[in-house]
Formats: C-alpha cells, structure tokens, sequence
C-alpha cells in the first residue's frame, strides 16, 4: 500500500511540474511601437531669385553745409534744428544795416559818376567840332575825349560795385540750398558769424530719396556687371537694428575701380524714403538680386539636416514611414531653401520631430505646412 501512495505522489507532482514548465514557456506578446508625431510640407515649385548680400551704409542723397557769405551779427533763426525744410526756405537773417548803407552808397557813387561822363562826353563832342575850325589843338580835344572815356569806364565799375553791394544785401538772407532735415542749430540768435565756409551754420541732409553703399567682393563684379546690362537690378536692405520690413530699391552706381587694397568694388542703391525708415549712418543688410530662377524646388530650411554625408531629410512615404535621404541644397530665401537634386515635386518632408525618427519608422503626421505660404515667402 505505501508503495500505491508513493507511485500517486510522484504522478501528482511530476504533472504539476510539467503544467508549470508549459507555463514558464510561453513569452510575452511584444507591442509594436507607437508611431512618432511629426510635422511635414510639401516639396513646392517657386521663384527663387539669385541674390548676393553685404552690409552697407546708409548715406545722404546730397548733404549741404550751410554758411554765412557776410559777416554780422545772426538777427533771426527762421527754424528749429531737426526741421525739414524745403530747398529756398529761409533759414538765417544777418543784419542787414550795414550791406544796406554799402549798397545805397554804391547807387549815390553810379550816380554821380554818370553825371560827369555825360558832362564829359558833351565837351568831348564840342571839342572834336572846335578841333576842326582849328579854334582848339588836337590834342586838347583828345584829351577831353580820354577824359570821357575814363569817366564811363568809372560808371562801369560803379555798376559792378552795385552789383557786390546788392549781392552782399541779398546773402544777409541765408536759405536753404537743397530740400532735406537739418541738423544740430551750430550758431544762434545773436551770434557774430564770419563770411566763410568753414564756418558752417548748420547741416542738411536730403533723406528722400536716400542712398544704401555697400562692398562686394571682386569675384562678384562680373556677375553684376552681365546682369545689370539686362536692366535696372532690384535693391532690398533690412535694418540691422530691426524695427522696419524689407525696404526695395535699385541699383543707381557700380564704381568705376575694385579697391586692390580690400578687393572690393562699391555700389549704391537708391531708395524712396519719404516715411522715414532709413536714417543716414544706419547699418543695414543688403541683398541684391541678380535673377530670379522662376520653377525653383523649395522646403523650408527646418527640414534639412547635415550628417557625415551632407544635407539630408527625412521623406514620408505612402506607407506611412520615414525614408532618410540625401540632398543638395542652394542657397537659403527667407524660410526657405532651394533644393538642386535628391527631391522631386510633391513629396513630403518632415520639418518637425526628425530626432526621434531613423529609416523605416512609422510616423503619424501632426501637421502639414501649406505649399502656397513656402512659395510666397520667395517671391521677390
């Protein structure tokens, strides 16, 4: 009997075993992983226009240092400094007495002096009747004829002296050479200015229309020079200190030299400014277009990468994955940039959630950028 029990037991035991062993076996199902967030844009045909940028400088279109042509004492300032004021406007008085007394001197002078060569071209007429009768010699009839003739050359230099008095009286009234915004007041009410031009009075700027100078390379001449044969080519400058959009303009001056000790050739562009947002001295970035390239490929600049082997993106495919490819890139337009080869029209790259993705991912697509927006932000 205990034998019976014992071969039982180990029956017993041996199934429990074996029912453990098969439950032991059986391995967790694996979950396949969520797919990853991502957002996309479509691969777009646009413009992308072929632009080289600088720094540069924003200059007065003319710039006139304003100065006293007489000496005297300033009577009046007819302005406040910062004004605009426009070009004949009257700026500065000078006290006129003195240019006045000068000038009615000069008249009394003229005056008399034709009264006398009158005088003396009526004796020299009777004197070249006598001379003939021979009541008078010849040469006191010549004579009174040099006397005559030196009298009207008097008259002569009189009216030229009218005329320096009168110019003199005319400049106690100082105006404004060109229209524009002056600058700092350097004299005032009262002050005693000398006639001369280092002595300026004050300084206009002509802001409107107004200049951008900028350098370029000399391996760029070329370029600009076969292209600006084609027209006039379009100007855009920025504000480096920000506060106002792209500010258009054109290309009015190609210097006629390249500097050989910087390797730079000067241009200038030429803006409408009549709001005021380029100030002269301000810093600006320039870009000057060259050609626009009219069926460009474009992404936003977000979707590229660079790994050991270049630029790349991530494609999404129709099945739902991430496919890594290599491409070549231009140059980069506002938000975006222009792809040369690796893309076609239509596909869609990620431009959001790249680090998370590797070949073949599952992605589940978050967001899509609209191709009209990619495509506007180029337009020039």
């Amino acid at each position: 009997m205990p034998s019976v029990r014992w071969n039982r037991f180990a029956k017993s035991i041996a199934a429990l075993c074996a029912v453990g062993l098969a439950a032991c076996s059986k391995q967790p199902a694996v979950q396949p992983a969520p797919p990853v967030p991502v957002t996309v844009a479509p691969v777009v045909h646009g413009s992308a226009p072929n632009v080289v940028t600088a720094s540069g400088t924003v200059e007065p279109m003319q710039t006139a240092s304003v100065a006293a042509q007489v000496s005297g004492l300033v009577t009046s300032v007819a302005f406040r400094e910062g004004d605009m004021v426009r070009r004949g406007q009257v700026l500065f008085r000078v006290d006129p007495r003195p240019y006045a007394a000068t000038f009615a001197q000069a008249q009394a002078a003229r005056a008399r002096d034709q009264a006398q060569a009158a005088s003396a071209h009526r004796d020299a007429d009777r004197y070249a009747a006598l001379v003939k009768n021979d009541y008078v010699t010849k040469s006191q009839a010549d004579g009174q004829s040099a006397t005559a003739a030196a009298l009207a050359a008097t008259v002569n230099a009189d009216r030229a002296a009218i005329q320096k008095a009168r110019l003199d009286l005319d400049n106690t009234v100082i105006r404004a050479p060109i229209s524009g915004r002056t600058g700092r007041l350097l004299v005032h009410e009262g002050n005693l200015v000398q006639g001369s031009p280092a002595q300026p009075l004050v300084v206009i700027n002509q802001l409107d229309p107004i200049l951008v100078r900028f350098d370029l390379p000399a391996a760029e001449f070329p370029d600009v020079q076969r292209y600006s044969r084609a027209g006039t080519l379009p100007v855009h400058v920025v504000p480096m200190d920000g506060g106002v959009d792209t500010v258009r303009g054109r290309l009015t001056f190609i210097d006629n030299a390249i500097d050989t000790t910087t390797g730079t050739l000067e241009l200038k562009g030429q803006f409408a400014n009549a709001s005021g947002q380029l100030w002269a001295g301000q810093f600006v970035q320039v870009s000057l277009q060259l050609d626009v390239q009219p069926d460009a490929l474009l992404i936003p600049a977000t979707a590229v990468q660079t790994g050991q082997h270049g630029p790349y993106v991530f494609v999404v495919g129709a099945n739902g994955r991430a496919a890594m490819r290599n491409i070549a890139t231009g140059q980069t337009i506002g938000s975006a940039i222009v792809v040369t080869n690796g893309l076609t029209a239509g596909e869609r790259v990620v431009t959001d959630g790249q680090s998370r993705l590797g070949p073949g991912t599952q992605v589940r697509i978050a967001g899509e950028a609209n191709p009209q927006r990619i495509a506007a932000e180029t337009t020039p």
